[in-house]
């Protein structure tokens, strides 16, 4: 698999964002896209998934020999981001399970070793709003890293996470990364992104 990004470039009003990336994600690597808070991660993040059109600029997709368009590409990627709200009024159990309807798991896990991944198996019946900031990126990030697509987005993984859980979120990205295309967003957090092979600094292409 590989998106090719070919002079993407985005504006707000009359404010370029950012202009001219050049860049190719391929099956098997890990992107890290780094920049302050507001340089554009995330814009360029959700026009990476499809989710927004860039202002000026080419994104394709290509899976094998066949391209694929942004409105249809969505089938192929699992998203996690801080501004992505879960459905508080279902549990753990009924979140993973919602979940399950669109989208299949990895290595046929079922809703049993997901919970049991996600290590809140001891909160799985409570309501996810009465879950705290650490509890529900947990559930986020299980959500999009299990899920069984070759494409995972995520912006900001450890935010809200503590030092476990920032570890708990680097095993489970090591183990589910290999023949994928991981692109991870972050203000410069090394534990977020260091096993990247690559990466993009937003703030060079502000000014082009």
């Amino acid at each position: 698999m590989k998106i090719i990004l070919k002079q993407i470039s985005r504006k707000y009003n009359f404010e370029w964002i950012f202009r001219g990336i050049d860049h190719q994600f391929s099956s098997g690597e890990a992107c890290a896209i780094l920049g302050s808070n507001g340089s554009g991660k995330s814009t360029l993040l959700q026009i990476i998934s499809g989710h927004l059109h860039p202002t000026s600029g080419k994104i394709t997709y290509h899976i094998g020999n066949k391209s694929y368009a942004a409105d249809q590409f969505f089938r192929y990627v699992s998203y996690s981001g801080p501004y992505l709200e879960l459905l508080e009024e279902f549990t753990m159990d009924e979140m993973v399970r919602f979940h399950y309807h669109f989208r299949k798991f990895r290595n046929r896990m079922n809703v049993e070793s997901v919970i049991q991944a996600s290590t809140l198996s001891h909160s799985r019946n409570k309501p996810i709003r009465y879950f705290s900031s650490g509890m529900k990126q947990r559930v986020k990030l299980t959500l999009a890293i299990l899920s069984d697509t070759p494409v995972v987005l995520l912006d900001e993984p450890a935010s809200n996470l503590d030092k476990q859980g920032v570890e708990w979120y680097r095993s489970l990205i090591h183990e589910h990364r290999e023949e994928r295309i991981i692109v991870v967003c972050s203000n410069a957090q090394p534990q977020e992104y260091d096993f990247c092979s690559h990466s993009i600094d937003i703030e060079s292409y502000k000014n082009k």
